[in-house]
């Protein structure tokens, strides 16, 4: 196992319902180190481009809207096994389908108000941690 970074965004949803400093916790209490952390909030015209690789997909309008709608937390992780670690962390897409102790089993509220986004690959998390932090905000 080589140590390698992810990127996530605690969503619009849990921040809004108070759910950040649990999720960061959960998160670091997991052997994460944070290397970039930034409270933000994304435009419509910046979720677009975040999500632009699911454009033309019927959930990506709605995608866009609810990524615009509030306040976002974004964050570079690292820890070794990164990537896979961090994706058996937050669960199942469908937070009815997460497992146990997850983030989204604990925190989402639907397959669209989900939480949290992990990267899926090192290519994306590079590409994602890129996209919100230079590299002077990173350690």
């Amino acid at each position: 196992m080589t140590k390698n970074r992810t990127f996530t965004m605690i969503k619009p949803d849990a921040v809004a319902n108070g759910h950040t400093g649990a999720i960061l916790n959960d998160i670091i209490k997991n052997g994460f180190k944070l290397v970039a952390l930034k409270y933000t909030s994304l435009s419509g015209t910046k979720a677009s481009e975040f999500y632009a690789v699911h454009a033309g997909r019927p959930f990506y309008n709605d995608l866009v809207s609810f990524m615009s709608s509030g306040p976002i937390v974004a964050a570079i992780l690292e820890k070794n096994n990164a990537i896979d670690d961090f994706r058996t962390l937050i669960g199942a897409t469908d937070p009815a389908k997460a497992d146990e102790g997850t983030i989204r089993n604990k925190y989402a509220k639907s397959i669209e108000a989900n939480a949290v986004h992990g990267s899926d690959s090192d290519e994306n998390a590079e590409i994602e941690g890129n996209f919100f932090f230079s590299a002077f905000e990173r350690f």
